[in-house]
């Protein structure tokens, strides 16, 4: 059970990220989604943040986890959404919570169409190519924009 004083993260991955672990390794590892999540609410712990973890592969289901869910700060990684969905962006704005885009992969260094994010330049900052690491650092960065606001 969370404490009053205890700050709200929540965490969104998008399409596909449950395939982790079976999906392009060569790309993504073989880390699973589980792992990520144990070591996100493990870290999340250590800065004492109550944290939320949702999946979905469908956009309208991540635009409802943005905008009907209480946080404080949000970690997303909109995953394929990233380079097409105004959705997303769209609720970024609307419920007008700092946000860190995260990637597994670099995606600077794939494909031409990977390169335009439509979530960065609505985000505090981007952290990309990293794997796990992303996440993790995403948290610690939360946690230390969340202590230095008042």
């Amino acid at each position: 059970m969370a404490k009053k004083s205890q700050k709200k993260l929540l965490v969104i991955h998008g399409p596909n990220l449950h395939m982790l672990g079976k999906r392009e390794t060569s790309i993504y590892g073989k880390m699973t989604l589980a792992t990520i999540n144990a070591a996100l609410k493990k870290s999340a712990a250590q800065y004492k943040l109550n944290i939320s973890i949702e999946q979905s592969n469908t956009e309208g289901k991540i635009v409802e986890f943005i905008t009907n869910s209480q946080y404080d700060f949000l970690i997303i990684n909109p995953a394929a959404y990233t380079h097409t969905s105004v959705a997303i962006r769209d609720a970024i704005l609307a419920a007008n919570k700092p946000v860190i885009e995260v990637h597994i992969s670099n995606i600077y260094k794939r494909e031409e169409f990977r390169k335009k994010s439509l979530v960065s330049d609505v985000a505090l900052g981007v952290i990309t190519g990293l794997g796990m690491q992303s996440y993790l650092l995403a948290v610690e960065a939360a946690a230390i924009f969340l202590k230095t606001q008042k």
